[in-house]
């Protein structure tokens, strides 16, 4: 089985593409998602993260407050690297995890969305890297939209990140998502009938 990592930069298209992925019987796993798991609470991650940034990222019920931590770590690169050392590690266990509990003969592909990937050092996990990109107004815009962001925000969050089209330089296979679904939808077919083949 091979294990594949999506990445992208953040409102490249990454979610569609990995659902349609879904929907040709490939298994796929959020990363986002598992990072939730691991800082629920009680869990190590979200401990540390206390001890590191006090009980004010907190809410109701002892929960990770994601838009207070995120307002301090995007405005602090110090603090954002101190919020990955944490988090990282746990989200890779949480992902080796998942690969390893599917059945290799049943699937000859399984993804993991992982926005990080590159920044986190994490590309040599994996078989195979695929990568979002769009162009980078379509991308600031669709952050802006898409999480109610004000330009300046948005810009905080991508510069958080490696350039899109640098991610894109270093991946096995890009996916362009400038255009209609239906042409992006078209290239995630193309990719797996190369990824099944190899």
């Amino acid at each position: 089985m091979k294990r594949v990592a999506l990445t992208g930069g953040i409102a490249t298209g990454k979610s569609h593409v990995r659902a349609e992925f879904e929907k040709l019987g490939v298994p796929t796993v959020d990363a986002d998602a598992l990072a939730r798991d691991v800082v629920g609470p009680g869990t190590p991650a979200l401990e540390a993260i206390i001890a590191r940034f006090g009980q004010d990222v907190l809410s109701t019920g002892r929960m990770l407050d994601r838009r207070k931590l995120a307002a301090i770590v995007f405005a602090d690169p110090n603090a954002r690297q101190d919020l990955e050392r944490i988090v990282h590690p746990a989200v890779k266990v949480a992902t080796d995890g998942w690969f390893d509990s599917l059945d290799s003969a049943k699937h000859a592909v399984a993804i993991a969305d992982i926005p990080l990937l590159y920044e986190a050092g994490r590309e040599g996990d994996f078989d195979v890297v695929i990568t979002t990109a769009c162009d980078p107004d379509t991308q600031l815009r669709r952050l802006m939209e898409r999480d109610a962001l004000t330009e300046h925000e948005a810009r905080q969050r991508l510069a958080a990140q490696l350039p899109t089209e640098e991610k894109a330089r270093r991946a096995d296979f890009v996916i362009r998502t400038d255009g209609t679904y239906e042409e992006t939808n078209r290239q995630v077919r193309g990719v797996l009938e190369r990824l099944v083949d190899r």
